[in-house]
């Protein structure tokens, strides 16, 4: 990171910004191109490593990409305010944001699967007690990153 000075270290404080989140972009490598996906997500924090969840349709470019290659890059950010200045070159931007990268897997454990919707359900809507039907479980695909590296930064 070239501006060490906001760089953020704090486990609880990086927990914080990823709960303050509600957009997580994706980006996939695909053939020389670079394909961004914005998604709605959950997460869970095992022995202080982040699983990112994500549903999807189960079919389309998201999910052949992760079966191409499923090295990701990770994008989260929150607090996006304008400093504005009288000085050309002048303005600056508050933020906070996280970087990451991860390995997408497909969730085929049903346990599992359910799990990664409660946690994007609760995550999104602050509610955990939702029931879903073996039909819903069925209907929807759900992935998730596996984080292998994660850095977090903020401008006051």
């Amino acid at each position: 990171m070239r501006r060490k000075d906001r760089e953020i270290t704090d486990k609880e404080k990086i927990r914080q910004i990823v709960e303050s989140c509600y957009c997580c972009r994706i980006g996939f490598c695909d053939e020389g191109q670079v394909y961004i996906v914005p998604l709605n997500f959950g997460y869970v924090i095992r022995q202080e490593q982040y699983t990112f969840y994500f549903h999807s349709a189960k079919e389309g470019r998201k999910i052949d990409l992760i079966q191409k290659n499923p090295h990701v890059g990770i994008e989260l950010d929150t607090g996006g305010q304008l400093i504005v200045s009288d000085l050309a070159c002048g303005c600056s931007t508050r933020y906070q944001s996280i970087i990451a990268n991860g390995i997408l897997h497909m969730v085929t454990d049903p346990a599992e699967k359910e799990a990664g919707l409660l946690s994007i359900l609760e995550h999104t809507t602050g509610k955990r007690d939702w029931h879903f039907d073996h039909a819903m479980l069925q209907a929807v695909s759900v992935f998730k990153a596996d984080i292998t590296n994660l850095s977090c930064k903020e401008h006051e």
